[in-house]
């Protein structure tokens, strides 16, 4: 039964948040505190946490599409200032601020993303130098990403015009910034490193706010510069502007200015430093062959020294008087020899049997062996007898044994 004047729960919080909602200065209103009791629900990407100061704490919300635009991650203790409106969750009758936007106060929100962003990928080791490729001293082709139409692109082509003309530029025009900037620069490493390769890549803009060079503070950005096989040359905004790309680069240059000229070897210098060398060196060669020409005229003076021809004629008399010489020894061993020879013959001759059988003796053979004595024939026994000039056959009788 409805009672006048009483009012359900549901009814109250209902109200509340109407008052809530209906007052201008609720919906549209800046808070400044303290973060404290943070969550961030990954799963939906929703914020949660609370804002407090000295005397007073109030809850917060912000959804996932207004907290994916932030350039910071919130964290418990830091002091922020808060866009958004106060209204009621009728279920359980509290009321919160539902935020839209969020900046760290005193700090501002890109720089604060800035330094979270440096911190986290030092830590992992993006930047540290022993990862830095060198960079090619005489590079052959050169990839420059970087706006098509922007001041940087025109620095670049007029240093490496002056200083390298035959070198070839390939350009991949790239948004360096807004929204899609970041996105498009990764195209750009992606490029070289798949399809299109070159020797050194150039990445960079002309100067700006930090606004105008956040694209190049893209993490996604800085994961490929660090991942390319390709060297990178980070080369953003001004000498005084620094970004998370100059880190992790294998190089940074202050300008694209100095990025051409650290890429392009000065080749047409080179030439004229050899051509230069080349006449310097011709007349130091000059004098050192004049100054040896003259210590060899010295020493050909010299009696001490003989020249190769009188040693050579010397060496040629030598071998001469000893050919003489072996000639010489050669010979009398020849004789020598000849007459021992001569003496070993005649010995011989006297020794053969034939010599001594032309003088009338004779050989007996019996069964194949020689006879030297009576005493081994029987009567009857067949005999050969060998003569100086021939044999007979015989048969022995009447055997006479000596004394």
């Amino acid at each position: 039964m409805e009672r006048a004047g009483v009012f359900s729960v549901s009814q109250i919080n209902e109200y509340i948040k109407m008052l809530l909602e209906s007052t201008p200065v609720m919906s549209d209103l800046w808070v400044v505190g303290e973060i404290s009791n943070f969550k961030n629900h990954y799963s939906t990407g929703h914020l949660y946490f609370s804002l407090k100061d000295e005397g007073s704490i109030i809850k917060c919300v912000m959804f996932r599409g207004n907290a994916q635009k932030l350039r910071f991650i919130p964290e418990d203790g830091m002091k922020v200032l808060l866009h958004g409106k106060i209204s009621s969750y009728a279920p359980r009758g509290e009321y919160q601020i539902y935020a839209d936007d969020m900046q760290p106060d005193g700090m501002g929100a890109l720089a604060k993303a800035f330094e979270q962003l440096k911190l986290k990928l030092g830590a992992e080791g993006l930047f540290e130098q022993d990862h830095k490729k060198p960079i090619p001293k005489t590079p052959r082709r050169v990839g420059v990403i970087t706006s098509a139409s922007g001041a940087a692109i025109h620095d670049i082509l007029n240093v490496s015009g002056r200083r390298s003309p035959s070198v070839e530029i390939v350009i991949y025009p790239a948004q360096v910034q807004g929204d899609t900037a970041p996105r498009s620069l990764c195209g750009g490493i992606k490029y070289f490193n798949e399809r299109s390769p070159v020797d050194v890549i150039i990445i960079g803009r002309g100067g700006g706010s930090i606004e105008d060079l956040w694209a190049f503070n893209d993490e996604a950005l800085a994961r490929l510069i660090y991942e390319s096989e390709i060297p990178v040359v980070s080369a953003v905004g001004h000498e005084t502007d620094f970004t998370i790309c100059d880190f992790v680069a294998d190089m940074r240059a202050p300008t694209p200015s100095a990025a051409a000229e650290i890429v392009f070897p000065d080749t047409v210098g080179l030439l004229q430093k050899i051509r230069h060398l080349s006449s310097v060196s011709g007349v130091i060669i000059q004098k050192k062959l004049n100054a040896y020409r003259s210590q060899v005229s010295l020493l050909e003076k010299r009696t001490q020294l003989k020249s190769p021809e009188h040693v050579l004629n010397e060496k040629m008399m030598r071998v001469a008087a000893l050919g003489e010489r072996l000639e010489g020894l050669i010979q009398a061993s020849c004789v020598k020899n000849k007459n021992k020879f001569a003496l070993l013959n005649a010995r011989l001759i006297s020794a053969n049997p034939l010599t001594l059988m032309s003088r009338g003796y004779a050989v007996v053979q019996k069964d194949g062996g020689v006879i030297t004595k009576a005493s081994q024939l029987s009567d009857g026994d067949s005999i050969n007898i060998f003569f100086a000039d021939g044999d007979v056959s015989a048969k022995v009788e009447n055997i006479q044994k000596g004394e």
